[in-house]
Order: C-alpha cells, then sequence, then structure tokens
C-alpha cells in the first residue's frame, strides 16, 4: 500500500491557509494543453525486473544519435567528448559537492567555477562572466531581465532568428514578470529591420550568431544604433564551439552575453541536462543574475577563491535579487571546463575547422542535388535547406532508412507554413564520409 502522510482534514487546513479551494487551483497557470486528462497508459504496478524489461522495449524504439548518421542540430549538438572528461567529474570530491557557502571548504570547487568563468569571458570577447545558469533558453531571459533593470525599461526586441524554445522562455518570464516583448517573424534568407525597432522604451535588442537557421551576421552596426538609442544589445550563441572560429559577440559590441555550452563536455544524454553562459560588461555586473567566484588572498598572503557577488535570494534580501536562479549546473560547468582546458586555444580553432569544412562539404553535395536550395550565405557548421517538398515527410522517410536527416522547421514554428519545406542540417566532427555518401543519397531517393 502507498503511504500517505497527510489526511483529509491536513489537506483542508493548508488549502485553507494558502487561500484557495482545492489542488486543482495550485495548477491554475498550467495551460489545458499541456495537462493529462488522464493517467498514463501504463501499468499501475510491476516488479523491478519486469519494469526494467518494459522500460527497455520501449526505449528500443528510439533512433539513438550514435548508430546511425546524425545530422541533427538547433541548439544541442552531437560532439565527441573526451573519456577524461567523465573519468574526472565522476571523482567523488566533484561528484558530490554543493553549493561553495564556506569558501574556506570548498576551495577546489570554487577554483574551477574561477577557471570557468574566464574562460567563457574569454570565449566570448567579455568582460566578466558568473558561474553558470540552467541553460541557454533561461540565460537568454534573465539577459532581457537584467536589461530592463539597467535601462529602467520594459520592452525587448527578438531577433526572428532567435531559437524558438529561447523566444518561448521569454515569453514565459514576460507573462509573469511583467514586461513587453516585439518578436519578429523568422527570416531564413532575409535580412531584418531590427534598428528601425529602436525607441525609447526598449530596453535591448535580442540577436543570435549564428542564428536559429544556421546565418552568421556582423551586428556591430546593429550594436552601435542600440547605444545611440539608449539600449542594449543582447547576444544568444547556441554553438558555442562556433566562437572557435567566428568573432565574438564583445567584439562586435555586445552588452550581454546568453549562451548554451552543453557542446563542450556535455554529451546530448535525451535532452539534458544543459548548461548556460552568461557574460557582460563589467560595468553591468551588479545586475548579472547568479554568482561570481573571485580571487583575493587569505590573511597570510595566500591566494584563494571566494564568492565575490551572490545576487540571488538566498544570500539577500528577496526585494534586492537580480534573480530566483536558485542553483547553477556545476557539475556542467566543470565538464565544460575539462573539455576545453583538454582542447586548449588551438585544439578548440581545429575543431571549430574541421566542423565548419565538414559543413561545407555537404552543403555543396546537397546543394546540387535537383530541387534543393541553400538558404544561407554564411554558416559554421550548421545551415537550412529548402526542399520541393515538406521537410517533415523527408526527414521521417531517411529515419525510416536509418539516417537522421535533421530538424523539420515546421516542427518548431507549426503555423508558419511558408517553412513547411525548410530543413536544419548540422555536421559536426562525428560525422564520418560514409554518413555523408548515405545522407546525400536517401535524400536524393527521397525527392526523386
Amino acid at each position: 500500500m502507498r503511504y500517505l502522510p497527510l489526511t483529509d482534514r491536513d489537506r483542508r487546513d493548508m488549502l485553507a491557509a494558502i487561500g484557495v479551494d482545492s489542488i486543482d487551483a495550485l495548477f491554475a497557470d498550467v495551460p489545458d494543453a499541456a495537462r493529462l486528462p488522464d493517467l498514463l497508459d501504463l501499468p499501475t504496478a510491476k516488479g523491478e525486473l519486469e519494469v526494467e524489461r518494459l522500460l527497455s522495449q520501449m526505449a528500443a524504439r528510439n533512433i539513438p544519435a550514435g548508430s546511425v548518421p546524425f545530422f541533427v542540430g538547433g541548439g544541442a549538438y552531437r560532439h565527441h567528448i573526451p573519456a577524461a572528461v567523465d573519468h574526472l567529474v565522476q571523482r567523488g570530491e566533484f561528484l558530490t559537492s554543493y553549493t561553495p557557502y564556506q569558501p574556506e571548504l570548498a576551495q577546489g570547487t570554487l577554483q574551477y567555477l574561477f577557471e570557468f568563468q574566464t574562460q567563457v569571458a574569454l570565449l566570448t570577447g567579455m568582460e566578466v562572466a558568473n558561474a553558470s545558469l540552467y541553460d541557454g533558453a533561461t540565460a537568454c531571459a534573465e539577459a532581457v531581465m537584467m536589461a530592463n533593470r539597467l535601462t529602467r525599461r520594459g520592452k525587448a526586441v527578438l531577433s526572428g532568428g532567435l531559437h524558438p524554445h529561447y523566444r518561448e522562455v521569454c515569453e514565459t518570464y514576460a507573462r509573469f514578470v511583467g514586461f513587453d516583448l516585439a518578436v519578429q517573424d523568422p527570416l531564413p534568407d532575409g535580412d531584418e529591420d531590427l534598428a528601425g525597432l529602436l525607441g525609447r522604451d526598449i530596453s535591448c535588442v535580442v540577436v543570435q550568431s549564428p542564428d536559429f537557421f544556421g546565418e552568421i551576421r556582423d551586428y556591430s552596426g546593429l550594436a552601435r544604433t542600440c547605444h545611440d538609442a539608449g539600449a542594449l544589445l543582447v547576444v544568444v550563441v547556441t554553438e558555442i564551439l562556433s566562437l572557435g572560429a567566428i568573432c565574438p559577440p564583445g567584439e562586435m559590441g555586445a552588452d550581454i552575453v546568453a549562451a548554451e555550452g552543453q557542446s563542450l563536455g556535455n554529451a546530448l544524454n535525451f535532452g539534458g541536462p544543459h548548461l548556460g553562459l552568461f557574460a557582460s560588461r563589467n560595468k553591468f555586473v551588479r545586475q548579472m543574475p547568479g554568482r561570481l567566484a573571485g580571487q583575493t588572498v587569505d590573511a597570510d598572503g595566500r591566494r584563494g577563491w571566494v564568492l565575490t557577488l551572490s545576487t540571488r535570494e538566498q544570500h539577500i534580501r528577496r526585494e534586492k535579487a537580480t534573480s530566483n536562479i536558485c542553483t547553477n549546473s556545476g557539475l556542467c560547468a566543470l565538464a565544460f571546463t575539462i573539455h576545453l582546458t583538454l582542447l586548449g586555444e588551438t585544439g578548440l580553432t581545429r575543431l571549430a575547422r574541421l566542423n565548419h569544412a565538414a559543413a561545407v562539404t555537404l552543403a555543396e553535395r546537397l546543394g546540387r542535388i535537383p530541387g534543393i536550395r541553400i538558404l544561407n550565405r554564411a554558416f559554421f557548421n550548421e545551415f537550412a535547406l529548402r526542399l520541393p517538398r515538406p521537410a517533415t515527410a523527408v526527414v521521417d522517410a531517411l529515419a525510416e532508412k536509418g539516417v537522421l536527416a535533421g530538424i523539420p522547421v515546421s516542427r518548431l514554428y507549426p503555423e508558419r507554413t511558408e517553412l513547411a519545406n525548410t530543413l536544419l542540417v548540422a555536421v559536426t566532427e562525428t560525422v564520418t564520409p560514409d554518413d555523408m555518401d548515405r545522407f546525400e543519397r536517401e535524400i536524393g531517393e527521397a525527392l526523386s
């Protein structure tokens, strides 16, 4: 029997104290579309061995990313993770450590967070970085709220090239925190007039580099226009490896950078966990969410590390907190740091070049297939194709042949019928020449 410690009277008393009349009322903000009307169609009780067998059967219906030619990206990328990364992060002193509230007991944790921050600042071309957030999408929303606080304005412009999941997270935050968004339409093969949207009420413009469709853009001019209008430029990066090859946001004049760090040290892992990177100009550091590890000296003059800035509600009065982000992705940040340390600057640059060269090779091959058009002018390791038929049907047909061909944009923009034939294709160092041969052959047959 299930052990239920609360009586019906206990529940009634708690609901009365909260001020609602039912448990269902606690979930009023969850839309009906996200709720299950009934229990899942699963057995109510099975033995442990039976459960393992059933789950194994269910899992066998999936196609693991490493088992077939894999060209899926869209914000989560398959890269080779050195074995040393997992070996080191699973050491007991790393795996079991918690928030470094007591610096005298957490010097190792604080040191690697300090080194992680240094790496992120160098990669993004920014002056200061925090000790990580949950993921790129929440980092993006936090960047908008930080811009709102800094400018004392309450409206942000979101580029149509911003990842739709990041946009949706910003929309959720806007709904509950109380700010406005000007969301632009996706344009996979065109330019936006973001500068023309600037006004006295705009706190920031949020762009992505490379953007959701893989396009590389120079935002230097936009940064100057934003600053002239008293607004900030927020640059989002979903493929952090790209900064080994292209101009970092800081050199383009970005004020805040929100990024996803999953590509380094963190495998796909069925969708998580991910790693939020966050960096800004030093003059804005007091409004940065999360926490900042800093270097200092102790009473004897020896080098040490402390939490220099912790503007979370756990550390200071709630009304003065800059964020309700209550923790970070510490182990994922460590994996990122170890992987990047193993690569070094030369290795990072070489890996980025390998990714770009492989993507260019495949794009050129696919572009020669009748009916396929490459939509990008410049890209890193991900590009957009315009197919002569709906991309979803093509991807499904190739999946049956054992090729995971990419992401049909219509799955993320179902309401945009003009994007139905658009396919996102990502190519990393894990793709082999044989994988490219199979992709080219199978998509050619599917379109013939």
